[in-house]
């Protein structure tokens, strides 16, 4: 009883602890859900909302103030920055709070299992794996939120080609459809967007397409990217056709986004398995043996009633 009590509250301290990481992580723009929130969205939500950003803004200034108070070396530093880029964090304090979490959820990992009694089964295995824990959990977190960007990328991307193709053929440079592009998807393909005004930013401050471009497949680590850049960056230098370079890239890539989904949708029956299993041939013998078994049961005891 008392184990199950400290597991509960362990469980309870992990689920506290996510859901104040949850409040830290960024909302991801949908088109339909942010027009149904702005037309159905009751008296009040507003001032929710705004008290979610306060409770936000405030729980990334006390990591940061922690961060800062923790030493770090400058090769660790690099390799989080660049995560937290493609994450979609660009701001300089973001690694602050990083490395500040990565020093307060261990100590309130640590501070659960000492004050729950947990570590008394084997101190010296259940202090270093909720140390661990609390350590690591910051890096799961942030790769995936990686993984999940990289993803909506991907997912925008074919349209923006589509998109693209169309301004090059109207006569627009690529730098002008870049710029139009990220004009005319910022409700459907907000994150892409954000990177392609970023692309066109740097090219207006002074930096070469190649270089700008090379910069985004970089920040963002998506391969359908890297594949985009490096054809735009051969079609600049060997001046071939652009706009039929584009179009056949976006076939490729549709292509390529079908062919995804296909193997998504071959894998549904491989992970309906456990499902089936643990939960629904259960229920299934119930009802189906249930009645049997008990018929049996009936006949088995009268046997043996009247045998004896």
């Amino acid at each position: 009883m008392l184990f199950a009590a400290c597991a509960v509250t362990f469980l309870a301290t992990v689920m506290i602890v996510l859901a104040l990481l949850y409040t830290v992580s960024p909302y991801v723009d949908h088109a339909v859900s942010e027009r149904l929130v702005r037309l159905w969205r009751p008296a009040g939500t507003g001032a929710k909302a705004g008290f979610r950003q306060k409770q936000r803004r405030t729980l990334q200034r006390i990591l940061v103030d922690i961060g800062k108070l923790v030493p770090s070396s400058t090769k660790g530093k690099g390799y989080t920055r660049q995560m937290l880029v493609r994450a979609g964090y660009r701001r300089p304090e973001a690694i602050t709070a990083m490395q500040g979490a990565k020093t307060i959820l261990p100590i309130i990992f640590l501070s659960a299992v000492y004050f729950t009694h947990v570590y008394e089964k084997n101190p010296l295995f259940i202090l270093a794996f909720a140390g661990a824990l609390g350590y690591l959990l910051p890096e799961f977190w942030l790769g995936a939120k990686v993984r999940k960007r990289q993803k909506i990328l991907r997912i925008a991307l074919p349209d923006a080609l589509d998109l693209m193709v169309v301004c090059v053929e109207a006569g627009l440079g690529i730098d002008q459809s870049l710029m139009r592009v990220a004009q005319e998807l910022r409700i459907a393909h907000s994150a892409l967007c954000d990177e392609l005004d970023l692309v066109a930013a740097e090219i207006r401050v002074g930096k070469t397409r190649i270089e700008a471009l090379r910069e985004l497949a970089s920040r963002t680590g998506v391969d359908d990217i890297k594949s985009w850049v490096a054809m735009l960056v051969q079609t600049d230098r060997f001046g071939t056709s652009v706009a039929q370079a584009l179009r056949v890239h976006s076939d490729d890539l549709r292509t390529k986004r079908r062919q995804r989904a296909e193997e998504l949708a071959a894998k549904t029956t491989v992970k309906m398995v456990p499902a089936l299993v643990f939960f629904i041939f259960p229920a299934l013998f119930v009802v189906i043996l249930g009645p049997a078994a008990i018929s049996i049961m009936r006949i088995f005891v009268k046997t043996m009633a009247g045998g004896g």
